[in-house]
């Protein structure tokens, strides 16, 4: 297994930002592979949050490695709400020909249920992972607060009354606030948003103290100056190209706080053609793997890469569900307890 590392940025990215962005390809750059799919239309990906959040961001980078290896075009549709249910049924409800695909964080996959969301589950799908993304918790830069301790007092000085916007419930930043909260003993206000992009930009206006959020989403606002990070829901210090210094763990404040890994990737259907998943196998093994715009993607927003798939991918993204599904339970927003799931609490 390679070892996932955060990795600095050489190079930017061009980031499309329409609701739905066809991508093109130049066929002439790679002699075509001998695949067992050779799709004869556009395929599309549904991205189930707001265009600007992490998941639209990591797909559209990835989507153009895919066109480059299958010669055809990649169409991103983002379709967000219901925490990225709405889209992701979508692509379940879809012919299952092999040419509509999900996206998102995969551990969703497996919580939607205990949230009574969608009636899906890790079997339903093959994983293509791409990439895992460091929360990061941020204020707007005439925050009055020095460092992550400042803020953890204002949290036990005001309980309940902190603004903090996330990508609604269930979302990556609404479970580190939740983690954060409870190793403290306290309380926040919740402020909900459709996407991560909409909630970075919450703070960057004003409408609320702090976010957070993913690095990927916050790293272009940080390096303008216009976002201040406190801290990394990580055990080691990050650091994003263009921001001086390094973001220091939040294990500097509380050691033992649980940090999960949020995967990100494409989703296939688990009925979709064998020659379907041959073919993204093939292009995961010959163009992702070593993607040298995925690696530069990764070093400017401060992630990790993590190129799997199969049973490789699934073990990892199980270890996510299981936290997941029991954060949610225990927080109390959990429609069915993890058990009934056959979800285990983790060890």
């Amino acid at each position: 297994m390679r070892s996932l590392k955060p990795l600095r940025a050489t190079a930017s990215v061009v980031i499309a930002t329409g609701l739905v962005a066809i991508l093109t390809v130049s066929c002439a750059e790679h002699e075509p592979l001998d695949y067992p799919w050779e799709p004869t239309r556009s395929i599309q990906v549904v991205v189930p949050w707001a265009a600007g959040g992490a998941t639209d961001l990591t797909i559209r980078v990835a989507a153009s490695e895919i066109e480059r290896a299958l010669r055809q075009s990649v169409v991103i549709v983002n379709t967000p709400g219901g925490t990225g249910s709405i889209g992701t049924s979508e692509a379940l409800n879809a012919p299952a020909d092999g040419y509509t695909w999900a996206s998102g964080s995969a551990s969703a996959l497996g919580y939607y249920p205990v949230l009574d969301m969608l009636d899906t589950s890790l079997d339903d799908w093959h994983l293509f992972l791409a990439m895992a993304h460091v929360p990061i918790l941020s204020v707007h830069p005439d925050a009055d607060y020095e460092d992550f301790g400042d803020f953890l007092a204002d949290l036990e000085d005001r309980p309940g009354q902190v603004s903090v916007a996330t990508a609604g419930t269930g979302s990556t930043g609404h479970k580190v606030i939740e983690l954060i909260c409870q190793a403290a003993d306290t309380d926040y206000n919740h402020i909900s948003y459709p996407g991560g992009s909409p909630a970075v930009t919450s703070v960057v206006q004003g409408e609320s103290t702090a976010t957070p959020q993913l690095a990927s989403e916050q790293a272009d606002m940080i390096r303008a100056g216009r976002l201040r990070p406190l801290v990394a829901f990580s055990s080691e210090p990050l650091e994003i190209d263009g921001h001086e210094g390094e973001i220091p763990p939040i294990t500097d404040w509380l050691p033992d706080v649980h940090i999960p890994t949020d995967y990100f990737g494409i989703w296939v259907r688990s009925d979709a053609p064998e020659e379907v998943i041959e073919t993204m196998q093939q292009v995961w093994d010959e163009y992702i793997v070593d993607s040298e715009a995925l690696q530069n993607f990764a070093r400017e927003r401060g992630g990790m890469m993590t190129p799997y798939y199969g049973e490789e991918a699934r073990d990892l993204v199980w270890e996510s569900v299981k936290t997941d599904a029991w954060i949610l339970y225990d927080i109390g927003y959990a429609e069915t307890s993890p058990d009934e799931l056959d979800i285990p609490r983790p060890e």
